[in-house]
């Protein structure tokens, strides 16, 4: 297996993860968030508050960047020859 052909599926392989992973964390469709406010209710006074539980959500900026790299890599692919063809008469 040559290196342009390498670059090219783990290129593919990081599309596939990034799109993925974004999709099956709820696609968000804002900036990547480390918290996710929760609606919560005091049992002693009835007030409703917000409290903020960690949870990482990858958002369009997370998934452009991963497309970003894995275009990067199948564009370095192009940098390296075809391997010659050993069957090939001259």
């Amino acid at each position: 297996m040559t290196v342009r052909r390498v670059l090219q599926l783990v290129a593919l392989a990081i599309v596939f993860a990034a799109v993925t992973l974004w999709f099956v964390t709820g696609a968000n469709r804002g900036w990547t968030k480390t918290s996710e406010p929760k609606k919560t209710l005091d049992e002693v006074t009835g007030i409703e508050g917000i409290t903020y539980e960690k949870r990482f959500l990858p958002g369009l900026d997370f998934l452009g960047g991963a497309l970003l790299g894995a275009g990067i890599l199948a564009g370095a692919s192009l940098l390296f020859r075809k391997s010659p063809n050993p069957n090939r008469p001259a």
